[in-house]
């Protein structure tokens, strides 16, 4: 049986190695083959993402039977809320490189007391954001736009989404700490948990089903705050709990400043480099809104139908960011070096074979949403434009959380500066307002800039820089 369970080079089998990944792996990511290295990591952070997008999808369903209003006011609210996302991976990523560097140089203690200061510096940001965004909810739909009946049946929805962001800051920063230390499964399993919950809680909360309320838009809120929250409790219990590779105790939970200080200051311009990117998002939703209710509506369902492709590919590039840094930390910088250009291409083949998909049948996907004459064809030509750019998406997302897992976190937000609001924003502008283009020139624009951006990212990591980043 065991001659059956590996290959003729003594190598376990692929089936071996993805049960091996979804039980959780004691492999030591820094020595051994690499391509199974990332096949461990990766199998878990793509199922990971997998049910994130499935949730991005899913509630974007329910609430498209609610009429245009209200997919435009998860659309307006969603766009506010990712700068909140934003934050989460600004800190999640500098946690993930501290945490990851700790775990390769055998620093377990390192690792844990990284961890209570990620998780000190995230419960403060959470509260800062919290707060503001309940209080301001409904001036924040007015500035991006809303109409007066979007204001008057979003408002709830919106508090609720931006004032309880803190859970999903707290979901994304715990799991970085898992991610750092290798165990990705264990992050796989603390969001499934989390987003099941959503998605069962969504129907009954939306349409007031069995024994629930009937709370329309606001129910969708209330549902994904319920379940996030819920995750995050559990992420609590199981770093108590610990780990075969990292194990936060008692003489762990005080403030070091030292270490919470070098985790301030790469998280700052790692929370910069994604409120950059973040930011241009709300910018481009901005210029959607002005062509009114249905183009915001076909722009919302057709970013959830890409964030559903786009979010296991991150799990790729998260794998790529844990081996970056663990590798360096264990003094092996080429063996790093390999797992990007590796992780790379298979990010290449997947999010390329599902643009191709979504190009051809665009129109049957974007029916599964709405019919409406005024949205589907804005949301198909959306869908398909965006769906040019994958395979450009697909290798910069991993070269930028190559940067990342360094601990280089200025690099990427000098390309995202220069992409997104130097180049995507001004271009969309000028596509949507002074050509035939209209909408469209909007999303058009996405995939210029994202092209721009994977060509810069290539050329500043084949210099070299990252390898040297002390963190």
């Amino acid at each position: 049986m065991e001659t059956q369970a590996t290959t003729d080079s003594g190598a376990p089998s692929l089936w071996r190695s993805v049960k091996e990944a979804l039980r959780g792996s004691h492999q030591d990511y820094t020595t051994g083959s690499l391509n199974r290295s990332i096949l461990l990591l990766a199998i878990p952070m793509v199922l990971e993402m997998v049910l994130e997008s499935l949730f991005a999808v899913v509630d974007v369903f329910w609430v498209s039977r609610l009429g245009a209003d209200a997919i435009a006011t998860v659309g307006l609210t969603e766009s506010v809320l990712t700068l909140v996302f934003a934050v989460g991976l600004g800190l999640g990523m500098s946690t993930t490189a501290m945490v990851a560097r700790r775990i390769g140089e055998k620093d377990r203690d390192g690792a844990a007391i990284s961890a209570v200061q990620a998780v000190f510096l995230g419960l403060i940001v959470s509260l800062a954001l919290g707060l503001p965004f309940f209080v301001f909810a409904p001036r924040l739909l007015a500035l991006m736009g809303a109409s007066p009946s979007i204001i008057a049946s979003g408002t709830n929805y919106t508090r609720i989404a931006l004032g309880g962001s803190g859970v999903v800051l707290m979901l994304f920063l715990n799991n970085a700490i898992f991610r750092g230390a290798g165990d990705a499964a264990i992050a796989m399993r603390l969001l499934w948990v989390s987003n099941i919950l959503n998605l069962i809680l969504d129907p009954c909360l939306i349409f007031g089903l069995g024994p629930f309320p009937k709370l329309g838009v606001t129910g969708a809120a209330l549902a994904t705050f319920t379940g996030r929250g819920i995750g995050v409790l559990y992420q609590f219990y199981r770093l108590g709990k610990g780990t075969e590779r990292l194990q936060i105790l008692s003489r762990h939970l005080r403030l070091n400043s030292s270490v919470l200080w070098r985790l301030i200051r790469v998280s700052l311009s790692g929370i910069l480099q994604f409120l950059i990117g973040q930011a241009s998002w709300i910018g481009l939703v901005r210029i959607v809104s002005l062509f009114g209710a249905p183009a915001l509506a076909a722009y919302t369902i057709s970013i959830r139908i890409v964030i559903f492709a786009i979010l296991p590919s991150w799990g790729l590039s998260n794998a790529a960011a844990t081996l970056v840094g663990q590798n360096l930390g264990a003094g092996h910088p080429d063996r790093a070096r390999n797992a990007v250009w590796r992780t790379g291409l298979w990010n290449m083949a997947f999010l390329g074979s599902v643009g191709v998909v979504f190009i051809v049948f665009a129109p049957w996907i974007i029916a599964l949403f709405t019919q409406d004459p005024a949205v589907a064809p804005v949301a198909v030509n959306c869908l398909r434009i965006f769906s040019c750019g994958n395979i450009a998406y697909a290798y910069g997302m991993v070269l930028l959380q190559a940067f990342n897992g360094a601990g280089d976190t200025v690099t990427p937000t000098y390309v995202n500066l220069f992409g997104f609001w130097t180049l995507e924003i001004p271009l969309a502008w000028w596509l949507a307002m002074h050509t035939r283009m209209r909408v469209n020139g909007v999303f058009l624009s996405v995939v210029v800039a994202q092209s721009v951006i994977v060509l810069i990212s290539l050329v500043l990591f084949r210099q070299g820089r990252w390898a040297r980043q002390r963190i």
